[in-house]
């Protein structure tokens, strides 16, 4: 009998003991497996947009989709169209594609917004609080619009059919009607004093418009204003002299040097300090307000070590590499690299990224440059363009053989049709780095 109390006891301690051993074996391996909100990429992009579209569409194949994209927005704009949606030339719908059509084929689309960064230890943390960790970092995150940074002018916009702006998804759609609708009085268009992008939008609307009325014989009875907070209408000389006369010859009032600090919504009142002289301000009614709001790099970058003084990031302007952290780059509007920011930069940068990102993963030596290029297609009228291109400095580096201060009805078909079509299927997968090409071929060289 107590042989057998001996063998019933022995086979509970056997039964105990592999029990342990489970448990132990269980525990073990899932303490090597990562939390649920912990991800970890060989590249991850912050921003969605056209140059972390392409950035990720590029190096798919390459990292075998190990790409992971932040980007809360499930709807992608081609923003370059808001000017021509807001002129009666194109319709909004024709603006945007869905984010998951243009992502989800390349890489792990997360859609959440990142708010913590933190390079020394190559680690992203978005808003629902997912931990990212990553081999390299792009960061293409564009501008953020400050409407709020003009007192009162987020409750005009808001509440006023009048007061409009091209430069956003939710105000777009507001400008055509407000023109229609003007029938006498100030139209007045404005331009902030902080980088901003595409800086030619703000005056190609005004442009359109003034056209609108005089097509409609109301043009005798609307002043056009147009309030810029630079020293000049245009960045680059070239193309600032051929648009002051076009401006002067449309009857359109530019006056430089006013940045626009206050809307008094009740008043239809503008109130603009006069850049340079202190305390010094000018108040203008007006019958329609169209604003280009003050920019910035996203408030998650600032007072992070990736940015500048300016909180743009870092960048080498010739590598587009960050400036620290040898495994960041960046392209596109949230960049230090001094040059205007349009979509045509971007593409550009696409190239230069490509090149440069590729050689780091593979440990080799960085020879893409960029060079400053970027375009602003000037839409003078609804048939005729001024196609600006420039780099560093000002440098021209026009891409046709004739000369593009000259508005041509060629260069609007190119802007409104051509251009399009190379956004939607060539540039956001990354297939398009600009003209240069062409520019070589048509300058011989040059």
């Amino acid at each position: 009998m107590s042989h057998i109390i001996k063998s019933v006891n022995l086979g509970s301690n056997l039964f105990k003991s592999s029990r342990i051993i489970i448990l132990s074996a269980a525990h073990s391996s899932t303490s090597t497996q990562k939390p649920e909100n912990e991800k970890k990429f060989k590249l991850l992009i912050v921003g969605g947009g056209t140059g972390g579209s392409a950035i990720a569409g590029t190096f798919a194949k390459m990292l075998n989709k190990d790409i992971g994209v932040i980007e809360p927005s499930a709807d992608h704009y081609y923003q370059s169209m808001f000017t021509l949606v807001g002129g009666g030339l194109k319709t909004f719908d024709q603006t945007s594609r869905h984010t998951k059509d243009i992502l989800n084929n390349y890489c792990s689309w997360i859609q959440d917004k990142a708010v913590t960064f933190d390079p020394s230890n190559n680690l992203v943390i978005t808003k629902k609080g997912d931990k990212i960790k990553y081999d390299f970092l792009l960061l293409a995150l564009g501008l953020q619009l400050n409407y709020d940074a003009v007192k009162g002018l987020q409750e005009a916009i808001d509440g006023d059919a009048n007061v409009c702006s091209i430069y956003s998804p939710k105000y777009v759609q507001k400008v055509l009607p407000a023109v229609k609708s003007l029938k006498e009085g100030v139209a007045l268009y404005t331009f902030p004093s902080t980088p901003v992008k595409c800086a030619g939008a703000a005056q190609k609307i005004c442009y359109l418009s003034e056209e609108r009325l005089f097509k409609n014989s109301l043009r005798d009875k609307v002043i056009f204003k147009y309030y810029t907070a630079l020293p000049v209408i245009f960045p680059v000389p070239r193309y600032a002299e051929a648009l002051d006369k076009y401006a002067e010859g449309r009857l359109i009032d530019v006056k430089k040097n006013r940045n626009l600090v206050e809307v008094r919504g009740d008043k239809k009142e503008a109130v603009f300090k006069i850049v340079g002289e202190e305390d010094k301000y000018e108040v203008v009614k007006y019958s329609l307000l169209h604003v280009a709001p003050p920019m910035s790099t996203p408030s998650e970058l600032w007072n992070t070590p990736l940015v500048d003084q300016a909180n743009f990031v870092s960048v080498n302007p010739d590598t587009l590499q960050h400036t620290k952290y040898k495994n960041v780059f960046a392209l596109g509007d949230c960049t230090s690299a001094p040059t205007s920011k349009t979509a045509a930069a971007c593409a550009s940068q696409i190239g230069v990224v490509s090149k440069n990102l590729k050689a780091a993963i593979m440990g080799q030596e960085l020879k893409g440059k960029y060079d400053g290029y970027t375009s602003c297609p000037l839409t003078v009228s609804s048939s005729k363009v001024i196609l600006a291109e420039f780099g560093y400095d000002g440098k021209i580096l026009e891409t046709f053989p004739f000369d593009q201060r000259v508005p041509r009805y060629s260069m609007f078909l190119l802007k409104v049709h051509l251009m399009p079509i190379i956004y939607w299927k060539l540039m956001v997968k990354g297939m398009w780095h600009g003209p240069s090409f062409f520019r070589k071929l048509w300058r011989f060289g040059l």
